[in-house]
């Protein structure tokens, strides 16, 4: 056991986030860490560091471990160089540094000096520091980060750059257990094929939380955290699929019977009621009275009993047999209703989008070249290629020449060619800037408005309900404090909401937990207009299907 998880309770205000939850970590294991969007799991990170020691319970990490773990506010080291963050969180990199710049010519006279100087030289050659400038700039490259960057701020990088900045710090640290955070959001296919084969290789214990199902798929072990506990479920992410069902299974039948008991009991009372009204012996009627209490008690202990999540995968739910299928759909955990035109409808047919040899970039510089396509009703196409290789410039030339603009880059030659007032519902990798500073209630009336839609109370209300946000209390909460899952379901809310032709979907699955990713995916089977989509997930691939149109940088 390196690291050992053990929460008796931890709250928000009245808000129990965990009860009872606990778990252990053994050497060399790479676990995946899982839950529903606000379940706790960059709360439960901040607990294991000790950055958040607002709790009920023990942390107990193996005596001499170092434990590595990325950050996500970076408060205090704006002004650092990314080159000197990475170093300053190293294992033993400061105090080693600090020695061998700190000794002097007056210290050579000094044996014990010149032992820990001499000390420290090898030591700094064993973890390889002599060497780390060049290799960070090499994982930059793998990661898609311009190397010069590395002696730039750490306040001037983007928000995706400041999370691979920390993965690469991560990695390079080589402790003894690692806690890393969505580490794929935003990854191309190739950063996300060198981060899985470190992941498989590496030496250290690693805790990753993820529902990138690539991931999941070659990890040891999954955590699930739910209901304010932790459920672990041994293997990778196929294996959880199958014990997940079962248990869920088997917690839908005990709840089925629980409520079952509890309407036989209010009968039972109803009964009691009446033959102790009916009774005349002092001691009939006691014996009667008793009885209530005790089955008005058994009541009150049955309904008390808060109702678990039931979660269980499309795949696995359609094997159930009818009257356990009926069951779980009467009792499963609420998700995100994606409400979009079936496909079933009638389908044109008719061309939509035609793009001819289309060569686009910036700076007098083509980022590609020869691109073809056409785009009919009802037709999936997938945008594939690296980070930086034109993808959201070609989706940027698609919007604007729908709203009539200039298209952002320069169009080097070819043609884009799109319908007459079609409309377009766009998902972004992040959310629109001008929403940032408004309440939730305030900027989906923004969204109405935009989209020429009538705006009322009720409507409002709808859409917060239908997305998983409280109607009563979550619309004040300001988009800037969002969570990244919050704030995605707010872009389909925005992508959705006007009934759109086309969608295009930027790296839709970046920030969804596990349910609302299959939603996604089964609204997307099911619409009836056309999808261009950009996703680096295989098993979204897998699920939309359809062309594929490879994006090669020049």
């Amino acid at each position: 056991m390196i690291l050992s998880v053990d929460i008796s309770e931890k709250s928000f205000g009245d808000k129990i986030l965990y009860n009872n939850l606990a778990f252990e970590i053994q050497e060399k294991e790479k676990v995946g860490l899982i839950g529903r969007n606000g379940s706790g799991k960059s709360t439960l990170f901040n607990i294991i560091t000790g950055d958040d020691t607002d709790f009920d319970g023990e942390v107990t990490v193996k005596r001499g471990t170092i434990t590595i773990s990325s950050r996500q506010e970076h408060y205090g080291h704006e002004a650092k160089t990314v080159l000197e963050y990475i170093q300053g969180d190293l294992p033993e990199y400061s105090k080693l540094i600090k020695t061998i710049d700190g000794f002097s010519d007056d210290d050579s006279n000094k044996p014990h000096k010149l032992q820990e100087f001499s000390d420290a030289i090898e030591r700094f050659n064993q973890l390889g520091y002599y060497q780390l400038e060049d290799e960070i700039k090499q994982a930059f490259e793998i990661y898609q980060i311009d190397p010069s960057k590395i002696h730039q701020t750490i306040g001037s990088l983007s928000g995706g750059q400041k999370r691979m900045v920390e993965l690469i710090k991560v990695i390079r640290s080589r402790g003894d257990i690692a806690l890393i955070d969505e580490p794929t959001n935003h990854m191309d296919y190739i950063a996300k094929s060198a981060f899985t084969k470190w992941l498989k290789a590496a030496q250290e214990s690693v805790l990753v939380i993820t529902h990138d199902r690539d991931v999941l798929s070659i990890v040891d072990r999954i955590i699930e955290i739910r209901d304010g506990h932790s459920f672990s479920f041994k293997g990778n992410y196929q294996a959880y699929l199958r014990a997940n069902a079962n248990q869920i299974t088997n917690q839908v039948n005990e709840y089925e019977l629980s409520q079952r008991r509890i309407m036989n009991l209010e009968e039972d009372v109803i009964r009691f009621q009446r033959l102790k009204e009916r009774a005349r012996d002092p001691g009939t009627i006691r014996r009667f009275k008793s009885q209530e209490q005790k089955a008005r008690a058994q009541i009150l202990e049955l309904a008390n009993t808060v109702k678990p999540s039931f979660w269980i995968d499309q795949e696995s739910a359609s094997s159930l047999n009818d009257k356990l299928t009926a069951t779980y759909h009467k009792h499963k955990a609420k998700n995100i209703k994606v409400s979009t035109r079936n496909k079933n409808e009638a389908i044109t047919g008719r061309k939509l989008i035609q793009v001819s040899d289309l060569s686009l970039g910036y700076d007098n510089k083509p980022l590609f070249n020869n691109i073809n396509f056409i785009l009919n009703e009802g037709e999936r196409l997938r945008l594939h290629g690296r980070n930086g290789a034109g993808k959201s410039t070609i989706v940027q030339a698609l919007m604007a020449q729908t709203n009539g603009q200039k298209i952002p880059s320069t169009c080097f030659k070819g043609t884009i060619e799109v319908e007459s007032e079609i409309r377009i519902g766009l998902y972004e990798q992040e959310i629109n800037p001008k929403y940032l500073n408004m309440t939730l209630n305030a900027a989906l009336e923004q969204i109405l408005d935009d989209k020429k839609l009538p705006i009322s109370e009720q409507k409002i209300k709808q859409l917060l309900s239908d997305y998983l946000f409280n109607p009563a209390t979550d619309g004040q909460m300001m988009i800037e404090r969002l969570s990244g899952g919050q704030k995605a379901r707010v872009q389909l809310i925005s992508m959705l909401i006007d009934e759109p032709q086309i969608l295009i979907l930027d790296e839709p699955t970046n920030h969804l937990d596990l349910p609302s990713i299959e939603e996604l995916e089964k609204a997307m089977r099911n619409y009836h207009g056309a999808i261009i989509y950009i996703s680096h997930d295989s098993f979204f691939a897998k699920n939309m299907s359809g062309e594929t149109v490879n994006i090669t940088m020049n």
